[in-house]
């Protein structure tokens, strides 16, 4: 799979930040923790709801529905009621671009 697909300005997701786009029909949740951006599903895997209305803080995002939180370096799942972990995505900044590979 080496079809980087162009979502966002890097500017667009500072440090602390997150941001949701579509890319390859999917709904993905841009975080930009410490300098790193990552890309993981912008679903709460307990619920469906959208994570980017939740909280950051540091690189956990909490759930405004049901309060799941979840590492977004690795999707794993910190706090239930959530059991699945969340799609990580491969992304990548270049050319002050932010890009993204997810399987369609």
């Amino acid at each position: 799979m080496e079809n980087w697909e162009w979502v966002a300005e890097a500017k667009a997701v500072a440090p602390g930040t997150m941001l949701s786009v579509r890319a390859s029909g999917s709904s993905v949740l841009l975080v930009n923790v410490e300098g790193t951006v990552y890309a993981v599903s912008d679903f709460c895997t307990h619920s469906k709801c959208f994570l980017h209305n939740g909280k950051l803080k540091g690189k956990v995002v909490t759930c405004p529905c049901h309060f799941a939180q979840f590492d977004v370096t690795t999707g794993a799942v910190l706090a239930p009621p959530a059991k699945a972990a969340l799609a990580v995505y491969p992304a990548k900044v270049e050319n002050d671009g932010i890009y993204v590979q997810v399987e369609s």
